[in-house]
């Protein structure tokens, strides 16, 4: 029995399964790095160390399964991002290193707590996510480091560099709201009423932006949908001579 295969279905089968990818892979790398905070877990009341990821693009991501590392940045010696499942389009969201020193070590609602705390004075605002990672290997310098993300799959979907943190209080973050990633290092430091940087409210002399940075426009997603659609659309005009 012959099977006989539909040619114009299968190019449009592959077309939309290309998009889709295409989409998926769009929409992940619209996650960026947008603020560290390296010298937290030596200089703060927080006594830990943390950064922000931010969705600058139009659609939400699932970031089950992603990881951190710090310099070199590799997924082999990389740390689960646990807490936190999904970053809407524009939100940004916190990872606080949650110390690993055994059963005595508080409990990752407990960093979320003094985070909360800290910052906002236990007015943080609805719906912030804050999320934790634990382990060995990891640990942030105030002299230099990175911050490397990656999916589940282990592709790096961002990293950025940094030198020598603020070492003058009150001290600041560094705000990368620019979007930059490594080798160039992350020399801006956040201040306060740019890119929506305050005081903690705790009355801690720290500059910050956690949560609520502004970003560059979003990355079009819309513009891959609109150029996938258009190609589609000439597949088909193709088929139909």
């Amino acid at each position: 029995m012959r099977c006989i295969v539909d040619l114009k279905k299968l190019k449009q089968a592959l077309l939309a399964a290309g998009v889709g990818m295409l989409l998926a892979t769009a929409a992940q790398a619209n996650i960026i790095i947008t603020e560290v905070s390296p010298w937290s877990s030596g200089s703060s009341p927080l006594e830990a160390d943390w950064f922000e990821l931010t969705n600058t693009g139009v659609a939400a991501v699932d970031i089950t399964g992603w990881k951190v590392d710090d310099s070199p940045g590799t997924f082999v010696s990389s740390l689960a991002l646990t807490g936190i499942t999904n970053i809407a389009a524009g939100e940004s969201v916190i990872f606080v290193e949650q110390a690993n020193d055994g059963e005595d070590s508080p409990l990752p609602a407990e960093y979320v707590a003094a985070f909360k705390s800290l910052w906002f004075d236990d007015n943080a605002p609805a719906g912030l996510q804050i999320g934790t990672y634990q382990g060995s290997g990891i640990g942030l310098s105030s002299s230099s480091d990175q911050v490397n993300i990656f999916n589940g799959a282990g592709t790096l979907i961002h990293g950025v560099a940094f030198g020598n943190s603020d070492a003058v209080a009150p001290l600041s973050t560094f705000d990368n709201a620019a979007g930059l990633s490594k080798p160039t290092l992350l020399t801006q430091f956040s201040a306060v009423g740019v890119n929506g940087a305050f005081a903690a409210l705790d009355g801690t002399p720290e500059i910050g932006s956690p949560g609520r940075i502004a970003v560059p426009e979003p990355a079009s997603l819309a513009m891959f949908v609109a150029a996938f659609g258009a190609l589609v659309g000439f597949a088909n005009r193709r088929s139909a001579r």
